[in-house]
């Protein structure tokens, strides 16, 4: 759910080099791996995810083959591993495939600007070759992290044979039988889909994923405050659940490896409203068809829960269910019992069986949520 750490310059790059001279200026406070996790398991998440390199080819690693690197060598990566297991967090590796600090690869540079998804310099095959050995060198020390998931990005940059993707891929699945990969890896088979900065508009196949920001921001811009609430973080959140993905929430520490403030809080809040009401999230799926109810929705076992991202006005309405397979309705965090009726049509009343209709729930003020109020509906076994 929380997603990579990465830093990037503060200002406008007026030359390639420019952006390197803040990597110095990025050395995370000694605990910083404990506080990045310990944050996560509190907002209620299940794994993380640490940028191991980023398009840059800085690597947060120290890179047993020749690399730029933080200042002091640091191995955020192992780091973040070993903080990982002590929250019960499972282990996701960002690496890009891009890497314009390595010598050996033509990087993209402001003279190339506006920034192309493909078009790029091919270098000579033996100047390939050694940067094809150096980056599957890479991949090959991170594994020794045993994560459970790779978060492939850069792969626009070029296609699956010059990558040598189906090498990468069976070097990973070898040495780490049931890892997931994600679908950045060009040519390769696809473990998870990850749509960015946007909540498709319907499930998708297989397994997805969502990776956005809480601001407009991937790194840290101290200038940045453009920020999602905590409740919307939460909608967003049981939104993609409720389609039956998970959501990677980015966070950017800055220099010091702290947290900004901003991000802090909102995690605080949106793991206070987790506590109360992990069941509509952790292990959960999708729930009803949108026309059935105009918020988000998920299902575990025989209940669906209904997450109300407007504060309930008396009552609200659920269409297309069996109404007499409903057993009970209750406020999700507090188990308080609501008042209901079902409505079905005048046929379906002279009929009998089991009809489908409507399930109207009265919901008085006292339980609302200020960030979002979750009804369950308890189904008849």
């Amino acid at each position: 759910m929380v997603g990579g750490v990465d830093s990037l310059p503060s200002a406008p790059l007026t030359a390639f080099e420019d952006w390197y001279a803040d990597t110095d200026a990025f050395r995370p406070a000694a605990d910083c791996a404990d506080q990045w996790c310990s944050a996560a398991a509190d907002a209620g998440a299940g794994y993380v995810v640490i940028v191991a390199k980023h398009h840059d080819g800085v690597a947060n690693f120290p890179s047993r083959s020749p690399s730029r690197q933080l200042a002091d060598g640091r191995d955020l990566v192992a780091e973040v591993a070993a903080a990982a297991a002590r929250h019960g967090l499972e282990l996701g590796i960002y690496f890009s495939l891009s890497d314009w600090g390595h010598e050996d690869y033509p990087a993209w540079n402001p003279s190339m600007a506006p920034y192309s998804f493909f078009s790029y310099p091919r270098p000579e095959p033996e100047t390939w070759a050694r940067f094809r050995a150096h980056l599957l060198d890479q991949i090959d020390q991170l594994l020794d992290h045993d994560p459970r998931y790779i978060w492939f990005d850069g792969g626009w940059e070029r296609n699956p044979d010059e990558w040598g993707a189906t090498e990468i891929e069976q070097l990973i699945r070898s040495r780490c039988p049931g890892v997931l990969i994600n679908d950045r890896l060009p040519g390769s088979g696809i473990d998870v889909t990850t749509p960015e900065q946007l909540i498709p508009a319907q499930a998708l196949d297989g397994r997805w994923e969502a990776c956005m920001t809480m601001n407009r921001s991937w790194g840290w811009v101290p200038t940045d405050h453009d920020y999602s609430s905590a409740a919307e973080l939460v909608w967003t959140l049981t939104e993609v659940v409720g389609r039956g993905g998970n959501l990677l929430v980015n966070v950017s520490p800055s220099a010091d490896g702290s947290l900004p403030v901003e991000q802090s809080e909102r995690l605080a809040v949106v793991g206070e409203w987790m506590r109360r009401n992990a069941d509509a999230v952790v292990g959960a799926g999708a729930g009803l068809e949108p026309w059935q109810w105009y918020g988000p929705s998920t299902s575990r076992d025989d209940v669906v829960h209904l997450v109300a991202t407007m504060a309930p006005q008396g009552r609200v309405v659920v269409r297309g269910l069996r109404t007499r397979q409903v057993a009970s309705v209750e406020v999700l965090d507090t188990g308080r019992a609501l008042s209901f009726r079902t409505r079905i049509s005048a046929l379906d009343e002279v009929l009998g069986g089991d009809p489908v209709g409507e399930v109207i729930i009265d919901v008085p003020d006292e339980v609302v949520d200020d960030v979002a109020t979750v009804l369950a509906i308890r189904f008849r076994p």
